[in-house]
């Protein structure tokens, strides 16, 4: 199975260096319930906005409800699907649109469930496990499937297990799965005092 470790300019911590996206997962090894519970609880303690914690996630897990784990793939991409059918866990992150405090407009609402959904996938790889987070989905289809509220936004689908080898996907995702990670330079999306500076 592939590592990918992030080549870094400076050190950073070993869990988020190899912190990364497979596609390749495990379609007969389950997630544990306590190692399941442990990635909800590190999205749950996330930051936000006021404390407000405006993520919802629905987690569907193939060993406890085949039927909702059918639903949430059913709403992914067909180029998505083609791959996640082997993730025995399929979580969907939604942003709520308005403050549990006064009901009024929390622009932060999809900054904070992005950080939910990081502290999950640290989590994760801190369990052994992998997450790749998608946004190749249908929000409509998936509002339709887990009749979600008015006052949401579907943000993501998150695909969860454990990394198998490559040979468990179509030839169409090996190449991507063999190759090397990348990031643009720091100077490049980073920037010193003002736009466009980029910082050295």
């Amino acid at each position: 199975m592939p590592q990918k470790p992030a080549i870094t300019r400076v050190k950073i911590h070993d869990l988020i260096q190899s912190r990364w996206s497979p596609r390749a997962f495990d379609p007969d090894r389950p997630v544990g319930r306590d190692d399941l519970l442990a990635l909800l609880e590190a999205a749950r303690w996330a930051p936000s906005s006021f404390n407000d914690q405006p993520w919802r996630f629905i987690v569907c897990d193939k060993a406890g409800d085949e039927a909702a784990w059918q639903r949430a793939l059913a709403t992914l991409s067909e180029r998505n699907r083609q791959w996640a059918k082997n993730a025995p866990v399929l979580i969907l992150s939604i942003a709520m649109d308005n403050f549990n405090h006064n009901g009024q407009p929390n622009r932060s609402a999809m900054y904070d469930t992005g950080a939910a959904s990081l502290s999950l996938s640290l989590q994760a790889t801190a369990l052994g496990l992998s997450v790749h987070q998608m946004a190749g989905f249908d929000a409509d289809k998936a509002r339709e499937a887990f009749n979600l509220p008015d006052d949401c936004r579907p943000m993501a689908m998150l695909a969860v297990g454990y990394q198998a080898g490559i040979d468990v996907l179509d030839d169409g995702f090996k190449d991507a799965e063999r190759a090397a990670r990348t990031r643009a330079a720091l100077n490049e999306r980073f920037y010193a005092g003002q736009w466009g500076r980029g910082i050295d």
